[in-house]
Parts: C-alpha cells; sequence; structure tokens
C-alpha cells in the first residue's frame, strides 16, 4: 500500500510517497513557483541523485499532474502506474471548529472546508485547489483532509475564547483555533515514549519553530493551549509575521501611513517578524552569521526571539502547573542551537537544566537527542518533527477503519520499538 501525501501552498506543492509495507519514504519533493512562471520539481528518491525538471504550472492541477508523471517515469519514477497509489492524504490548515480528526474526503467535506476559508485566506484556497486538482489526477483513488487545526479542538473554552464582543465568536467564528498540530502530536507522542510514560500522564510544552512558529502547552496528553490564534499571525516573532503586538499598533499605523486593511495585514504577515527587525533576513543562519560580523539589528533580533520564547515556556509552565518536557522541533528548533540557549538560558529554578555543550553539538535533523543534564528535573529535546507520517498513518487508519481520536489511537511512532527511517 503507497499512500501519497499532499502540502499545497499558494505558490508549491510538497509532496511525498509512503510505502507502508515496508514503512519507508520511497519518494519525496516539491514543485515550486505554481501559477508564477519559471516552475520546476525537485524529486528525490533514496539512494538517487536528486532530479530536478523545468515544466511549467499554471495551477495546481497541472503541478500535481506533473508528479503522478514524475512518481510513475520509467527513469525517475518510484512506481509502474497510478493504481499503485493506494490513497492521498491532503494538508488542510484550517478545519475550523468543524473538525477534531482527519476525515474522508467527500463533497459535503469539501464544501464545509470551503465554508471556512476566510479564517485562513493564503492557506485554505490552495489546500483546496490542491484536493481538486488531486481528485481530478487521481479520481479512483480515497482522498483524505488532515487538519492542522484538529489537535488543538481539546482546548478549554476559557482557552480558545478572546475577551472581544462574545458575537463576534457567535457570527464570525473568532476564537483561538491554533495551527501545526500533526507536528505537535507528533513530537509529544515521541516525548513521552523518551520519558518512559504514557502521554496521558505527560505535561508538555512543544515548540515548532521554523520560518512560521508556534508553541503548544499539552496536559495529560492533549492540547489546552496553543500560541497561534485565529490565524497564524498571534503568537511568535516568526520568519516574516509579527506574532504577539499590541492590537493598537496595526490601526496606528495605517492611519500614520494611509494603509488599507489589506495592505496592513500583508506587511504583518510578509514583513514583520525577524524580517522587519533585521530589514533584510528571514534564515536564522544569517541573521546569526550576520550578528557575528556585528550587525546590531541582528543582534537585536535573536536577542527578541529568545525572550519571547522563554515567556511562553513560562507562561505555559505556570498554565500546565507541572511540566515533564520541553520540545523544540522544526527547521530552527532541530538546527538552532544559538536561539534553543538564549530560550533556555536561566530557567534553571523551573527545573531546566541546560547542558550547553550537548545543545551547541545538537544540529541535526536525523536524531533525537536531549539537551539537558541527566540530574535536570525538566527534560529538553530536540527532536524532528515528521508530520507526513502522521498524515500517512491517519490515511490507512481511515481506510482500514480503525481511525479514532488520538489518545485512543496507536500510531506506530509512539511506541518504544518505534525506530525512525
Amino acid at each position: 500500500m503507497d499512500i501519497l501525501a499532499l502540502n499545497c501552498g499558494s505558490s508549491s506543492v510538497k509532496y511525498q510517497l509512503f510505502d507502508w509495507k515496508k514503512k519507508e519514504v520511497i519518494a519525496k519533493g516539491m514543485v515550486e513557483r505554481v501559477t508564477i512562471g519559471d516552475s520546476y520539481i525537485i524529486h528525490e528518491v533514496p539512494g538517487r541523485e536528486t532530479y530536478r525538471e523545468e515544466y511549467e504550472c499554471p495551477d495546481h492541477k497541472t503541478a500535481v499532474h506533473l508528479i503522478v508523471k514524475i512518481l510513475t517515469d520509467n527513469v525517475h519514477g518510484v512506481i509502474k502506474e497510478m493504481s499503485e497509489i493506494s490513497a492521498v492524504g491532503h494538508r488542510v490548515v484550517h478545519g475550523g471548529e468543524k473538525f477534531t480528526c482527519s476525515v474522508m474526503i467527500t463533497d459535503e467535506v469539501l464544501d464545509a472546508i470551503k465554508e471556512v476559508q476566510h479564517l485562513a485566506p493564503l492557506h485554505n484556497p490552495p489546500n483546496i485547489s490542491g484536493i481538486e486538482a488531486a481528485q481530478a489526477n487521481l479520481p479512483d483513488v480515497p482522498h483524505v483532509a488532515i487538519f492542522d487545526t484538529a489537535f488543538h479542538q481539546t482546548m478549554p473554552e476559557s482557552a480558545y475564547t478572546y475577551p472581544v464582543p462574545y458575537e463576534w465568536y457567535e457570527k464570525h467564528g473568532v476564537r483561538r483555533y491554533g495551527f501545526h498540530g500533526t507536528s505537535h502530536l507528533y513530537v509529544s507522542k515521541r516525548a513521552a515514549v523518551l520519558l518512559g510514560k504514557a502521554p496521558k500522564d505527560c505535561n508538555i510544552i512543544t515548540m515548532h519553530i521554523g520560518n512560521g512558529v508556534s508553541h503548544t502547552a499539552i496536559k495529560n496528553g492533549v492540547s489546552v493551549d496553543t500560541s497561534m490564534g485565529l490565524t497564524p499571525l498571534e503568537g511568535a516573532m516568526m520568519g516574516t509575521r509579527c506574532g504577539d503586538i499590541d492590537p493598537a499598533i496595526p490601526a496606528f499605523i495605517m492611519q500614520r501611513e494611509n494603509l488599507t486593511p489589506q495592505e496592513i495585514d500583508n506587511v504583518l504577515n510578509k514583513k514583520a517578524g525577524v524580517l522587519g527587525v533585521t530589514g533584510e533576513f528571514t534564515d536564522r543562519r544569517d541573521v546569526i552569521e550576520a550578528a557575528e560580523a556585528g550587525n546590531e539589528k541582528c543582534k537585536l533580533a535573536l536577542e527578541i526571539e529568545g525572550y519571547r520564547l522563554k515567556k511562553y515556556i513560562g507562561s505555559y509552565c505556570a498554565a500546565l502547573g507541572r511540566l515533564d518536557a520541553v520540545v523544540f522541533t522544526a527547521g530552527v528548533g532541530e538546527m538552532g542551537w544559538l536561539i534553543r540557549e538564549k530560550a533556555l538560558e536561566d530557567l534553571e529554578h523551573m527545573g531546566i537544566k541546560l547542558d550547553k555543550e550537548k545543545n551547541r553539538n545538537t544540529m541535526t535533523r536525523k536524531a533525537e537527542t536531549m539537551i539537558t543534564t541527566a540530574d535536570s528535573p525538566v527534560k529538553v529535546f530536540v527532536i524532528p518533527t515528521d508530520e507526513e507520517l502522521v498524515f500517512t498513518e491517519d490515511v490507512v487508519a481511515i481506510l482500514e477503519e480503525t481511525y479514532t481520536d488520538h489518545m485512543n489511537f496507536k500510531y506506530t511512532f509512539a511506541e518504544s520499538t518505534f525506530q525512525r527511517k
């Protein structure tokens, strides 16, 4: 059984083909510059050289067709024909309150996803385009939606309700939803294994730090609070997103700079965060290099990010009451030792004793590492995330009719015998 996982962005389509019987990835890649011209595909197969092909993709349907074409190619492919693909799993960023778990995509489900696309206007429309494109290219296989927001539907009302007029929630769905749910699910399950405990006995703070950044407070195995809100703009400082700011700032700047709502939204989503402070960088590696060369704005950006990460650890520790572990994941979380160090400095009073040497030597996306001292009451782990594996396992379980909520469903990666390939 081969499962195709698709993650469709506005101008890209990521894919991964997973052999369920062998429990291994047999191909993965990305189509870049979809809809904007000069598009191309990067195709990776274990044991082979990476393949790149220029291929014009004016829409997502063409991009998905290209992926299927490459997967079945006589030279670069890994399967003989499309019928070997048993199902397709689709990342859907926003499911609103309608979806608390992954579901088989029907006409009714697709309509429901469309109904909440205004809550994620940058993400849901390309997700929908990807679903429709895949259904057109692979009409005879099941398609499953995996929602970023589903994992966080366990939050209590007091955590997801904003202190604004309540009718905004009733009329427009204004509440905290949270994102990166599959990543938080995966690393929290892995952390429980490393702690030698059942997920229901664990209180964990998971910190997904990439270009997008979100943190989650997980109590007794379930999400009780998370940093992103109605949209992915709230929360931590990110590559291009501002995160938490005084809500009066947008109106103030709109008046001073004569900006429209669309223009200020674009600034806060695409020109703020690390890029906004440094004026030129979003990649933390570039920021660190420039800071080491004396760039004062880059030094400031690193201090801001570290400080804000530390505040979230403190606030979520207070919310959880007891803390077993902190987990860093995603590109920066897995590779950015300096940012982790700044976030964890002087937290010994909270039971976090950082092993600085081990932390500095942990820059890998292939291994799970504890970066605290052996006697640290609270453990800190660096765990590479694997959202595609969550996609795959959800899809297979739905096909086999064994799927249930994540606290009762037995993921392979939640077992002590699991080995990452």
